[in-house]
């Protein structure tokens, strides 16, 4: 009987089992590899670009930019501007891989390797992945989201529903926890608690708002600075999750609303801060999957060329004064980096021995490369496994460009000191608390207007663009209720620029809008 899966490049579904069955003997039993069961789901161009558009997940609630978004893909794609991808694969248990009906077999066998099995892996066991999702629960989260989105809509009014979560997602990127101080977001729990919560009368709120102005006579503080910020958890970097729970007008459904589009932002986030490792991971694995498979005669001559092409393609990096180059290919350096590592576990030099003690001679590449991905996240990655080959090879130097001096500064090259620079520098390009701006809600002027009050700690004189800040700061004060001012301040609590604005026209269903 014929060692190989396919000839040729058609494909059926017994094939694509056949196909599956023999990845996952090398996967598991070769490779030792820890995965969620998996899906395989076969799709077609069009439904590839509406997973593009739902952020690549299987269910999602209705929202207008879904549909802007589907068309800008359709439009590229159409024109032939941009290809689509061969998969997309979800964080979910089971691990849901969908792979393109106009793949050829020795593509679908890729794909399969590269992500039922190689980013499979990685998000069941990066920590990362652990703390902050719940790959259980998600997809019943999603069709509970998509079902209370829609009764909100028949109850409330589209354009109500449309008009608070354009506000949520103009503020999404700041409606996540930052450090593991919370617990792992369970989303089956989360979906039992949504029935249960109704009008805001928790102890916070009521010890907050009946001190507001109006009504009665009552003392308008009736606790110290210090108690007020502990009831409000100030300063608060999560300004959804503070809009959730403490602004005064926002009706239960608003809040739960909130609290949805919060919690997705939140279980995209680990993937924000593990591309390169994520991708590199994949990568690595399918590359060792596939050539297994051709060592093993599973694959033809023909189809591992073609295979070779396309993994080729996809780790290409263009040098800096490429017309192409735009940033570094998180495939790339992943695989560099891995592949790196899996020399210094087998054949390490003497540098590597100074580099790494731990992992250079282990002979066990396996195990040490998945304690790494178990462990780390681009930034802490980089900053500790990026060696002084890859930066060789990649020829990396760090450039200074400094707008107070007249000319471009080299920093860094290639000695051990210039070497620890380099891999210093880019580290912190992927850390997201470094590139994401720092903005904390930190007071709220419960005597006066109500007027609540963020700071963003200004890190290298870089300054907020005053349009983008002009328009969430709108969306934020709509939710909020009450004037909102935003200041900027440099790393001594200097201040060097303000934001303010006003809620907008209020309606009967008790949230701000320019339109009625």
């Amino acid at each position: 009987m014929s060692a190989l899966l396919f000839e040729g490049s058609d494909w059926s579904f017994e094939t694509i089992q056949r196909i599956h069955d023999r990845v996952e003997e090398v996967a598991l039993g070769e490779m030792k590899l820890e995965v969620y069961p998996n899906q395989i789901e076969v799709i077609t161009a069009e439904q590839m670009l509406d997973a593009y558009a739902g952020s690549g997940m299987p269910i999602y609630y209705g929202h207008w930019s879904f549909g802007k978004r589907f068309v800008q893909h359709e439009g590229h794609y159409r024109k032939g501007h941009t290809d689509l991808a061969y998969e997309l694969v979800i964080n979910s248990s089971p691990c849901i891989s969908y792979i393109m009906e106009g793949n050829s077999a020795l593509m679908q066998t890729l794909v399969i390797a590269h992500a039922a099995f190689g980013h499979n892996h990685f998000f069941r066991n990066n920590q990362l992945f652990r703390d902050w999702t719940d790959a259980a629960g998600i997809l019943d989260y999603l069709q509970f989201a998509r079902a209370y989105i829609a009764q909100c809509e028949e109850t409330y009014g589209e354009r109500n529903v449309e008009r608070l979560l354009d506000a949520a997602h103009a503020l999404m990127s700041h409606g996540v926890h930052r450090s593991p101080r919370r617990r792992r977001i369970d989303f089956k729990t989360e979906q039992a608690r949504a029935e249960q919560r109704r009008a805001h009368d928790e102890l916070v709120y009521n010890e907050l708002w009946e001190t507001l102005p109006g009504g009665a006579p009552k003392t308008v503080i009736r606790t110290p600075q210090e108690r007020l910020s502990e009831l409000l958890e100030l300063p608060q970097e999560n300004i959804l999750y503070f809009l959730e729970k403490t602004a005064p007008r926002l009706a239960p459904w608003q809040r739960e609303l909130l609290r949805i589009v919060r919690l997705l932002g939140q279980y995209f986030q680990p993937q924000r801060q593990t591309k390169v490792m994520n991708e590199g991971t994949a990568t690595y694995v399918h590359y060792k999957i596939m050539n297994r498979l051709h060592e093993a005669g599973n694959i033809t001559d023909g189809a591992f060329l073609e295979f070779l092409t396309s993994h080729t393609n996809v780790v290409f990096q263009p040098p800096f004064d490429d017309r192409r180059f735009s940033s570094i290919n998180p495939y790339a350096l992943g695989f560099a980096m891995m592949q790196d590592l899996e020399r210094i576990c087998v054949s390490p030099t003497d540098e590597d021995r100074a580099w790494f003690p731990d992992l250079a001679g282990c002979n066990d590449p396996v195990n040490g490369l998945k304690d790494i991905w178990a462990n780390y996240r681009d930034e802490s990655f980089i900053a500790q496994y990026l060696s002084p080959r890859v930066m060789r090879d990649w020829r990396m130097f760090h450039l200074v460009d400094d707008p107070a001096e007249p000319t471009l500064r080299v920093e860094a090259i290639h000695d051990e000191r210039g070497y620890r620079r380099i891999r210093r520098a880019l580290a912190r390009e992927y850390d997201i608390g470094h590139a994401d701006p720092q903005i904390e809600v930190v007071a709220v002027d419960l005597a006066g207007d109500r007027r609540l009050m963020l700071q963003h700690s200004v890190r290298d004189g870089r300054l907020l663009a005053s349009r983008e800040a002009s328009e969430v700061l709108g969306y934020l004060a709509d939710l909020w209720g009450y004037p909102v001012l935003l200041r900027e301040v440099d790393e001594h609590g200097n201040g060097l620029r303000e934001h303010t604005a006003e809620p907008r026209v209020r309606d009967h269903q008790g949230f701000q809008s320019t339109t009625p």
